[in-house]
């Protein structure tokens, strides 16, 4: 009786930690169609923002600034939470694989998420450490804090140049230069024969453009990063679900067992009681 009613007690904690693991899963999906809706708009808004600095420097192509000794920035993109399987350790093997490139200047770190900076070695130098989002709504105060951080760098170091380090479902784990912007941009045939109309100097409007190119850009991986998140978290959870269900089943049948155990045993007990009446 003892032994069964262990089973019956485990086998109900494990319904509790089930329905908790369960709840969790919900949340990572309804985070992810959030999520999607979001990096739709943004995915068009940095498009946008590509074509126009495109078109202008057809015309303007003098005006982007010339890559010197600068210093690079990595800005690695982590969790806050866990149950998201090696999310975070990918993104330790990556940059160590970064960082051991000689360089004639160290790189700073600017690190999004406990769990992260957690699992980075304790002789790493950070520049900043900053909690990560666990939901959308949070993503607007972390790209303020990672703006501050720039700020404050760019105040002793006047040339940056800044990398980002995060997951994306398409690419695994990208490697993005944000800073200087629209590097790569190669000159196309415009279809317009005039250069476009501008009412400030070409570059202070290229300055302009990469301004609102680095806000809207870092939305964007924000973004791609925390859906990719939930999505190994909903297949985490979901792991960890179908083994408490198999796990509760085994339980089941070894209560089972025990029950009719003891019943056979209530049987006899009657068998010998009724025996033993008719002894009489």
């Amino acid at each position: 009786m003892t032994r069964r009613k262990d089973l019956q007690h485990y086998r109900h904690s494990l319904s509790e930690i089930r329905n908790i693991l369960n709840a969790m899963k919900t949340l990572a999906y309804m985070e992810t169609r959030k999520l999607s809706t979001f990096l739709d708009s943004q995915h068009r808004v940095v498009e946008g923002i590509t074509e126009v600095a495109a078109d202008f420097l057809n015309f303007y192509p003098d005006t982007l600034p010339i890559e010197t000794d600068s210093t690079p920035v990595y800005l690695l993109i982590g969790t806050q939470r866990g149950f998201c399987g090696d999310f975070n350790q990918a993104v330790v093997r990556h940059v160590d694989s970064i960082l051991t490139i000689p360089s004639n200047n160290s790189p700073h770190l600017i690190v999004i998420g406990h769990k992260l900076y957690n699992l980075l070695p304790e002789e790493t130098s950070f520049y900043a450490r900053i909690d990560g989002a666990s939901v959308v709504e949070e993503v607007s105060g972390i790209l303020d804090q990672i703006v501050q951080a720039l700020v404050e760098l760019q105040a002793t170091h006047p040339m940056l140049s800044l990398y980002s380090v995060y997951h994306s479902e398409e690419e695994g784990i990208v490697t993005e230069k944000l800073l200087p912007p629209f590097q790569n941009e190669q000159p196309e045939i415009s279809d317009f024969l005039d250069p476009p109309m501008i009412n400030i100097p070409p570059k202070e409007f290229i300055l302009d453009v990469s301004e609102q190119y680095l806000f809207a850009a870092l939305h964007e991986l924000l973004y791609t990063s925390l859906l990719e998140e939930n999505r190994r978290r909903m297949v985490h959870l979901e792991g960890a679900i179908k083994h408490l269900d198999d796990l509760s089943n085994e339980l089941t049948q070894q209560f089972n067992v025990l029950r009719r155990e003891e019943i056979i045993e209530e049987i006899e007990v009657i068998l010998l009681n009724t025996g033993s009446l008719d002894d009489f």
